[in-house]
């Protein structure tokens, strides 16, 4: 028997394709395959063995990654101190006193980061413009058997079903689908997105039939340890079938050719453990969505190119579009928990740093593709949502405070978290330089200086500053901040296919200058909404895990009011000491207290899909995807788009189990193992659906006095289900009704 229907598929070393592989058997109830566990032990952040790592098997040239770090690192601090020495030149004048000290230190800190970035960004351009690295060709065959997994949380299921769907078409038709097995992970807590999901699955499954096509779904009981908690206990049941598993975001979407390309490039790498690809933004409306989009397709690859460069084969993961080796995984990835409570204990929030952080001091390669082309991914398409999924983010990447002392980590991770905690960081620094700043200002205008101490000097103390190299040193920061992106530019403008895709020279450069305005607003914005986000976790407050909201709309005025009137108030006291401190000062401030000022217009006009719209038909901030649509983005969304019309009329939720017996029986077969009950091990909405479910004489009324968590206690339990479907129905079009509660 071949691999794929083996009943002793447990064993974890069945992971290799043999002739004959072909559609597993599946029976009308089952939704998984056979299990095979991989151990996937707690890591320990104190304690490594050396002896214990990947031995390479074979020669990897590191000559270049070596010689672009010199550049990089070498030039950055070659940079960064030319800079902190004509800040100390421009304070100097006259006594440095104890707040020049923090401006020197605090500018340091900030210019550093910028250096570092800028240094990147040149080396990402230079190698794109003079040794462009060509795209894998397609394989011709694969050996080994790879899991494409999807992890879901409350999305919305026409859209992830769809692109999943689309990726599978792709693959299907390179003849190479027999290789992959698809997963929907699904961690949902919404009773009525659980069913539509299973509903979702068995459709698509019917689709799919005969089509050699492996899908499977399954819901845990309890979202445990979030994402990471979804992905360990997929390798902990099912590892041992998959040498390689990719694993996606809810707004993923891959071409057949990039996942065919990352499983031939894992197979021909043994020592390969993470292999990262670069992901593009499609499919936003918004303004504020397009700005990102326009800038991840123009400035991302030389950004992306510098990284990739720099880090060699001891890069990052960014939790997404990425395939994994799984057996290295499992033997190495397993999460500890940090001691203390959260927001900086607790579960690790931001695991996909530390899970390259942990494969890569096991001797495992993590590295990037950034030529390969083919990934995709969405944005939040407003300032509200993008901050909603920066707090989960900064919180995350704080934690890794805590990680950066651990035993046996590459130098290169180390600086990975470095870099993830500065993204953050730098905002509270920046808001506290501008602070610094003004204070000395107000101090040299309103406090009467004394020109001569106490102790003897043949000359004054002038309390002033070097205006002249204050205004060079403003200048170079400007140019290392904004140089990167006229970098991107050069190089869009001398690719045809992006230059003509972003609508043509000239609305590619007025789209630059446009994107570039807007985001010197939007930035102490972001600068004020981040360093709350880092004070309000440095005083010990967690966040949680709120489902990202993806879909183009404005959030309701009064809303973007009540969050950006702090900042509207900051931009206005800026604004007013400014102007009884000095004219000069509020011209070198304008962009920080301008976009403060107009931040509830700007979060609300950003935030409107007829905005975005109307600069797309003008023919600003165009992408190459937006004029070809790719193929497998254009399926995915006439599929969401078809499905969304289907789901539109029908029973839904409790309703579809109550009519539906086909539906229950596969609903409860997909079911975990029924558990024995005993006195006590019974929880309180498992006892209120049971009590509610008895007092009520139809399935209208039982359903109109369940709360979400009821649904979901009677969603899991067989014994539950079954009561419910003792339940008549004597109110004719019930099921279209909406449920209360």
């Amino acid at each position: 028997m071949d691999a794929l229907s083996n009943p002793r598929a447990t064993d974890p070393v069945v992971t290799r394709l043999r002739p004959g592989d072909g559609a597993l058997s599946l029976d009308a109830a089952s939704c998984v395959p056979p299990e095979a566990p991989l151990a996937m032990p707690t890591q320990s952040l104190t304690r490594f063995n050396r002896a214990e790592r990947h031995k390479n098997l074979n020669r990897h040239r590191v000559f270049g990654c070596w010689l672009a770090r010199l550049f990089v690192f070498g030039g950055g601090l070659v940079l960064t101190g030319y800079g902190a020495y004509e800040m100390y030149k421009v304070v100097e004048v006259g006594s440095v006193t104890l707040l020049k000290w923090a401006l020197l230190f605090l500018f340091v800190a900030n210019f550093s980061w910028i250096a570092l970035a800028f240094t990147s960004a040149i080396a990402g351009f230079i190698w794109l413009l003079m040794f462009p690295p060509k795209p894998p060709a397609p394989p011709d065959a694969l050996h080994e058997r790879t899991a494409i997994m999807m992890p879901i949380y409350n999305e919305a299921p026409v859209r992830v079903f769809a692109a999943l769907e689309a990726m599978i078409e792709e693959v299907g038709a390179s003849g190479l689908g027999h290789a992959f097995e698809w997963f929907f992970l699904s961690d949902t807590t919404d009773p009525e997105i659980f069913v539509a999901e299973e509903q979702a699955f068995l459709a698509m499954r019917e689709r799919l039939l005969g089509q050699g096509c492996r899908l499977f779904y399954r819901h845990r009981p309890k979202n445990l340890n979030r994402k990471s908690g979804n992905i360990e206990e997929f390798v902990t049941r099912w590892g041992g079938r998959y040498a390689h598993m990719v694993v996606l975001d809810a707004d993923s979407l891959m071409t057949g050719h990039t996942i065919i390309a990352l499983a031939a490039a894992m197979e021909a790498d043994p020592d390969a453990g993470i292999i990262q690809t670069l992901p593009l933004i499609v499919n936003r409306n918004t303004l504020f969505a397009r700005l990102q989009q326009f800038a991840a397709r123009i400035y991302g690859p030389v950004i992306a190119a510098g990284v990739s460069i720099c880090m060699g084969r001891d890069g990052n993961y960014w939790g997404h579009n990425a395939i994994i080796r799984t057996k290295a995984f499992a033997a190495h990835c397993g999460l500890p928990v940090l001691r203390g409570r959260p927001p900086l204990g607790g579960h690790i929030l931001s695991h996909d740093f530390v899970e390259a952080a942990l494969i890569r001091r096991a001797g495992y390669a993590v590295y990037m593709l950034p030529s390969l082309g083919g990934s995709y991914e969405e944005c939040p398409p407003s300032l509200i949502d993008l901050s909603t999924r920066d707090r989960r983010w900064c919180q995350g990447n704080l934690q890794h405070l805590r990680i950066l002392p651990a035993k046996g980590l590459h130098p290169m991770s180390r600086q990975h978290f470095m870099t993830g905690i500065m993204a953050y960081v730098s905002s509270p620094l920046w808001m506290a330089q501008l602070i610094v700043g003004i204070i000395l200002v107000l101090q040299a205008s309103y406090i009467r200086p004394e020109y001569f101490s106490s102790s003897f000097t043949l000359f004054p103390t002038w309390p002033r500053f070097d205006p002249q190299r204050s205004l060079e040193l403003f200048a170079l920061t400007m140019t290392i901040l904004i140089l990167p992106k006229f970098f991107g530019l050069a190089l869009g403008l001398a690719q045809g296919t992006t230059r003509r895709g972003a609508g043509g020279a000239i609305r590619l450069v007025a789209s630059v200058f446009f994107e570039i305005i807007m985001s010197a607003l939007l930035a102490p914005i972001m600068m004020l909404i981040q360093s709350g986000h880092v004070m309000h976790f440095v005083f010990g407050l967690d966040t949680g895990w709120d489902p990202q909201r993806r879909d183009d709309g404005s959030i309701p005025f009064k809303d973007i009011v009540r969050r950006h009137r702090s900042h509207v108030a900051m931009g206005v006291l800026s604004l007013v000491a400014g102007l009884s401190i000095s004219p000069s000062l509020v011209a070198w401030m304008s962009p920080t207290i301008l976009g403060l000022i107009l931040a509830i217009f700007l979060s609300w006009g950003t935030g409107l899909r007829g905005v975005g719209v109307a600069l797309r038909r003008a023919g600003l901030l165009l992408t190459p995807e937006e004029q070809m649509t790719p193929p497998v983005v254009a399926r995915a969304n006439f599929l969401a788009e078809e499905r969304a019309r289907l789901d539109a009329e029908g029973p839904k939720g409790l309703y579809l189990l109550h009519a539906d017996p086909q539906f229950r029986a596969f609903h409860s077969a997909c079911l975990p193992r029924p558990q024995k009950r005993r006195n006590g091990n019974i929880s309180a909405e498992w006892a209120l659906a049971d009590a509610k479910l008895s007092d009520a004489e139809t399935i209208d009324e039982a359903i109109s006095w369940l709360h979400q968590k009821e649904r979901m206690a009677i969603l899991q339990d067989q014994v539950l289900i079954a009561h419910l479907a003792l339940l008549p129905k004597d109110q004719p079009g019930a099921e279209a009704a909406s449920p209360a509660g």
